[in-house]
């Protein structure tokens, strides 16, 4: 008998499991990997990117995302921050006032500009109003930017906060504001500018923010 032939009772040797050794898919005929797997030798895909930051000025939260606010004092009301800026006004004007009155009272404490553009104001008095504008914008940008308090505020206890997570402004921020508030009001338009921000301050929503709220992205604050 011939040992090529299987014993009886036993299953030839191509059909012994135990003889078989375990084989490997063919690989595809256009050389392209299976569906949903990365190409051969190729790195695995990048996990997908974190979900965005609340940003209330649009850059992502949508739906659901928390309340800039949450945990932050209560918005200050808008008649404190009407007499705190006044307080701020008068703080700055009178001083600027009595040092003009050498010069024959060039300071425009009111902001109307005086009667007219004459000579005399297009250059005497325009030199004034933009020392008034640098000393306005410096004080309101050194305070806002120490503790967020200027003096008006800090007797009526309240404070400027950036809207995205309560800090006080930087500098940048600070100098936005300030610049934003004071320049419209003593160049240009003051009634008009005054008018539009106190408006804004009762009707905006939800963080009652003027003007340069708007652009420097702050809030003001009830503080302690």
């Amino acid at each position: 008998m011939s040992n090529d032939q299987p014993t009886p009772g036993q299953p030839p040797e191509d059909d012994d499991p135990f003889l078989k050794k375990p084989q490997e898919p063919p690989p595809p005929s256009d050389g392209q990997p299976p569906y949903g797997q990365p190409p051969y030798g190729s790195a695995p895909p990048p996990p997908p990117p974190p979900p965005p930051p609340n940003d209330p000025y649009g850059g992502g939260g949508g739906f659901g995302a928390p309340d800039p606010l949450a945990g932050m004092p209560p918005l200050a009301e808008p008649g404190k921050r009407i007499l705190a800026r006044l307080i701020d006004f008068l703080v700055i004007s009178i001083p600027l006032y009595l040092i003009s009155l050498p010069w024959g009272g060039a300071i425009d404490v009111d902001g109307d500009g005086g009667d007219g553009f004459d000579g005399a104001y297009s250059g005497h008095q325009f030199l004034w109003s933009f020392i008034g504008l640098v000393v306005y914008v410096a004080y309101d940008t050194y305070f806002t930017h120490k503790d967020g308090r200027t003096l008006g505020k800090r007797l009526l206890k309240l404070r400027v906060a950036m809207l995205n997570d309560g800090r006080v402004p930087d500098t940048g921020a600070a100098l936005m504001r300030a610049v934003v508030l004071w320049a419209p009001a003593l160049l240009c338009c003051p009634c008009l500018w005054w008018l539009i921000n106190i408006v804004m301050m009762f009707t905006d929503k939800p963080y009652r923010q003027g003007l340069q709220d708007k652009a420097a992205k702050t809030v003001v604050v009830a503080a302690r």
